[in-house]
Protein backbone atom coordinates (compact mmCIF):
# COMPACT_ATOMS: atom_id res chain seq x y z
CA UNK A 1 0.00 0.00 0.00
CA UNK A 2 1.23 3.40 -0.94
CA UNK A 3 1.91 6.27 1.61
CA UNK A 4 1.94 9.04 -0.74
CA UNK A 5 -1.81 9.95 -1.86
CA UNK A 6 -2.38 11.92 -5.80
CA UNK A 7 -2.91 15.64 -4.59
CA UNK A 8 -6.55 15.30 -5.21
CA UNK A 9 -6.78 12.58 -2.84
CA UNK A 10 -5.14 14.51 -0.41
CA UNK A 11 -6.75 17.91 -0.51
CA UNK A 12 -10.27 15.98 -0.14
CA UNK A 13 -8.83 14.78 2.86
CA UNK A 14 -7.76 17.76 4.32
CA UNK A 15 -10.92 18.84 4.07
CA UNK A 16 -13.13 16.57 5.10
CA UNK A 17 -10.98 16.64 8.95
CA UNK A 18 -10.05 19.85 8.65
CA UNK A 19 -12.20 20.92 11.86
CA UNK A 20 -11.10 17.96 14.01
CA UNK A 21 -9.43 19.32 16.99
CA UNK A 22 -6.18 17.14 18.73
CA UNK A 23 -6.03 15.16 20.98
CA UNK A 24 -3.92 16.05 24.13
CA UNK A 25 -2.06 13.00 24.70
CA UNK A 26 -1.91 9.37 22.41
CA UNK A 27 -2.22 6.92 25.29
CA UNK A 28 -5.26 5.24 25.79
CA UNK A 29 -7.80 6.20 28.38
CA UNK A 30 -6.79 4.27 31.84
CA UNK A 31 -8.92 1.82 33.01
CA UNK A 32 -11.95 2.48 35.32
CA UNK A 33 -13.76 -0.23 38.01
CA UNK A 34 -17.90 0.35 36.12
CA UNK A 35 -20.55 -0.24 38.77
CA UNK A 36 -22.65 -3.09 38.63
CA UNK A 37 -25.82 -3.17 36.58
CA UNK A 38 -28.99 -2.25 38.46
CA UNK A 39 -31.31 -5.54 38.95
CA UNK A 40 -34.75 -5.45 37.05
CA UNK A 41 -37.33 -5.54 38.80
CA UNK A 42 -39.08 -8.43 38.56
CA UNK A 43 -43.20 -9.19 39.23
CA UNK A 44 -44.23 -10.22 42.16
CA UNK A 45 -46.47 -12.83 40.59
CA UNK A 46 -43.38 -14.90 39.91
CA UNK A 47 -43.37 -16.64 43.42
CA UNK A 48 -43.72 -20.36 43.10
CA UNK A 49 -46.97 -22.11 42.95
CA UNK A 50 -48.11 -24.36 45.67
CA UNK A 51 -47.05 -27.76 45.20
CA UNK A 52 -49.69 -30.44 45.15
CA UNK A 53 -47.56 -33.32 45.67
CA UNK A 54 -45.72 -32.11 48.46
CA UNK A 55 -42.17 -32.16 46.77
CA UNK A 56 -40.03 -29.88 47.66
CA UNK A 57 -37.03 -28.77 45.45
CA UNK A 58 -34.78 -29.49 48.32
CA UNK A 59 -36.01 -33.31 47.74
CA UNK A 60 -35.07 -33.20 43.93
CA UNK A 61 -31.55 -33.91 43.61
CA UNK A 62 -29.90 -32.92 39.81
CA UNK A 63 -27.44 -35.20 38.88
CA UNK A 64 -25.32 -34.97 35.69
CA UNK A 65 -27.52 -37.20 33.49
CA UNK A 66 -31.37 -36.50 34.30
CA UNK A 67 -34.21 -39.58 34.70
CA UNK A 68 -37.42 -39.29 35.48
CA UNK A 69 -40.76 -41.52 35.00
CA UNK A 70 -44.17 -41.59 36.40
CA UNK A 71 -45.42 -44.79 38.20
CA UNK A 72 -46.81 -46.41 35.20
CA UNK A 73 -44.83 -45.52 32.34
CA UNK A 74 -43.46 -48.33 30.55
CA UNK A 75 -40.24 -48.97 30.27
CA UNK A 76 -39.80 -49.50 26.70
CA UNK A 77 -40.67 -45.86 26.56
CA UNK A 78 -38.67 -44.59 28.57
CA UNK A 79 -35.65 -46.54 26.70
CA UNK A 80 -36.72 -45.15 23.67
CA UNK A 81 -37.02 -41.66 25.12
CA UNK A 82 -33.13 -42.47 26.36
CA UNK A 83 -32.25 -42.66 23.15
CA UNK A 84 -33.52 -40.65 20.79
CA UNK A 85 -36.17 -42.86 19.82
CA UNK A 86 -38.93 -40.74 19.90
CA UNK A 87 -39.70 -37.72 17.56
CA UNK A 88 -39.18 -34.67 18.74
CA UNK A 89 -41.77 -32.32 17.35
CA UNK A 90 -40.83 -28.88 19.37
CA UNK A 91 -38.03 -27.06 20.84
CA UNK A 92 -37.70 -25.03 23.63
CA UNK A 93 -34.26 -23.21 24.24
CA UNK A 94 -33.84 -21.34 27.99
CA UNK A 95 -30.15 -20.25 27.85
CA UNK A 96 -29.38 -17.26 29.00
CA UNK A 97 -32.69 -16.90 30.76
CA UNK A 98 -33.33 -15.41 34.41
CA UNK A 99 -34.97 -18.31 36.69
CA UNK A 100 -38.17 -16.34 36.96
CA UNK A 101 -38.20 -15.44 33.29
CA UNK A 102 -37.09 -19.21 32.68
CA UNK A 103 -40.31 -20.28 35.01
CA UNK A 104 -42.98 -18.64 32.71
CA UNK A 105 -41.94 -19.62 29.30
CA UNK A 106 -41.28 -23.20 30.56
CA UNK A 107 -45.00 -23.02 31.70
CA UNK A 108 -46.25 -21.26 28.72
CA UNK A 109 -44.51 -23.63 26.32
CA UNK A 110 -45.99 -26.54 27.97
CA UNK A 111 -49.34 -25.22 27.53
CA UNK A 112 -48.46 -24.77 24.23
CA UNK A 113 -47.81 -28.18 23.55
CA UNK A 114 -51.09 -29.40 25.41
CA UNK A 115 -52.98 -27.50 22.70
CA UNK A 116 -51.12 -28.77 20.10
CA UNK A 117 -51.09 -32.31 21.04
CA UNK A 118 -47.21 -32.32 21.14
CA UNK A 119 -45.89 -35.71 22.87
CA UNK A 120 -42.38 -35.17 23.02
CA UNK A 121 -40.26 -32.08 23.25
CA UNK A 122 -36.54 -30.92 23.97
CA UNK A 123 -35.93 -28.81 26.02
CA UNK A 124 -32.56 -26.70 25.56
CA UNK A 125 -31.15 -25.51 29.52
CA UNK A 126 -27.63 -25.49 29.70
CA UNK A 127 -24.97 -27.28 31.48
CA UNK A 128 -24.12 -23.83 33.71
CA UNK A 129 -20.83 -23.34 32.18
CA UNK A 130 -21.51 -19.41 32.27
CA UNK A 131 -23.19 -19.54 35.55
CA UNK A 132 -21.78 -18.24 38.62
CA UNK A 133 -19.49 -21.14 39.76
CA UNK A 134 -20.15 -22.92 36.51
CA UNK A 135 -22.83 -24.77 38.05
CA UNK A 136 -26.22 -25.33 36.30
CA UNK A 137 -28.93 -23.14 37.69
CA UNK A 138 -31.51 -23.78 34.82
CA UNK A 139 -31.07 -27.87 35.00
CA UNK A 140 -31.86 -27.77 38.48
CA UNK A 141 -34.99 -25.63 38.39
CA UNK A 142 -36.11 -27.61 35.28
CA UNK A 143 -35.79 -30.90 36.73
CA UNK A 144 -37.85 -29.71 39.89
CA UNK A 145 -40.48 -27.60 37.85
CA UNK A 146 -41.32 -30.38 34.93
CA UNK A 147 -41.89 -32.92 38.09
CA UNK A 148 -44.35 -30.92 39.05
CA UNK A 149 -46.43 -30.76 35.82
CA UNK A 150 -48.87 -33.33 35.26
CA UNK A 151 -49.11 -33.53 32.08
CA UNK A 152 -45.01 -34.69 32.01
CA UNK A 153 -45.00 -38.53 31.97
CA UNK A 154 -40.99 -38.67 31.61
CA UNK A 155 -38.00 -37.00 31.07
CA UNK A 156 -34.23 -37.57 29.92
CA UNK A 157 -30.67 -36.06 29.48
CA UNK A 158 -30.55 -35.80 25.52
CA UNK A 159 -28.34 -37.89 23.59
CA UNK A 160 -25.42 -36.50 22.89
CA UNK A 161 -26.32 -35.47 18.91
CA UNK A 162 -29.09 -33.39 20.84
CA UNK A 163 -27.67 -31.73 23.71
CA UNK A 164 -26.31 -33.98 25.83
CA UNK A 165 -26.58 -33.02 29.56
CA UNK A 166 -27.79 -29.26 28.35
CA UNK A 167 -30.79 -30.52 27.31
CA UNK A 168 -33.75 -32.61 28.08
CA UNK A 169 -36.60 -35.12 26.40
CA UNK A 170 -39.67 -34.35 27.69
CA UNK A 171 -42.55 -36.94 27.26
CA UNK A 172 -45.88 -35.39 27.44
CA UNK A 173 -49.31 -37.12 28.29
CA UNK A 174 -52.04 -37.45 25.55
CA UNK A 175 -54.33 -34.72 26.14
CA UNK A 176 -56.88 -36.68 24.34
CA UNK A 177 -56.45 -40.06 26.60
CA UNK A 178 -56.39 -37.26 29.83
CA UNK A 179 -60.15 -36.29 28.43
CA UNK A 180 -61.10 -40.16 28.58
CA UNK A 181 -60.26 -41.30 31.76
CA UNK A 182 -61.69 -37.55 33.00
CA UNK A 183 -65.02 -39.34 31.27
CA UNK A 184 -64.93 -42.76 32.55
CA UNK A 185 -63.67 -41.37 35.95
Amino acid sequence: MSRHLPPGERDLFRTAVEDAQPLDHDLAEPYRRRPPPLPIEQPADLADPEDPQGLSEAEVETQDFLLFARPGVQNRVVHDLQRGYLEVEIELDLHGLRVEVARRVLIEFLDHCARQRVRCARIIHGKGIGSAGRQPVLKCKVNYWLRLRPEVLAFCSATRRDGGTGALYVLLRNPDKQRRERRSG
